[in-house]
């Protein structure tokens, strides 16, 4: 059983015991439960409900797991002959959900 699912406004195949890097969700705490609503499709061992736009009553119940950080990636910036050199670094917030449930 496996469903799609929007969390933050990105899209997820999730399935039970599957863990997910979702973007940084500041109001969840380590080892709270959180719920979300917006499944857009669910498959129950090969019955497919797919919603208009979403799934009527079902829900996929997650358990924060931890807050991470990516690897930095290096954005570099040069102009030829003119002396301009530029280096950025970026490093990406993100919460790692465990699947618990999946109600459809």
């Amino acid at each position: 059983m496996y469903a799609i699912v929007e969390i933050l406004g990105q899209q997820f195949k999730v399935e039970v015991g599957k863990k997910i890097f979702a973007h940084r969700m500041n109001e969840a705490e380590r080892g709270s439960s959180v719920e979300f609503d917006k499944v857009l499709l669910v498959d129950n061992d090969g019955a497919i409900t797919v919603g208009t736009p979403v799934v009527k009553g079902a829900k996929v119940i997650t358990e924060v797991i931890s807050h991470v950080r990516s690897d930095k990636v290096l954005v570099f910036k040069k102009k030829r002959r003119k002396g301009y050199r530029k280096l950025n670094g970026h490093r990406q917030d993100f919460t790692e959900l465990m699947i618990k449930e999946i109600i459809a």
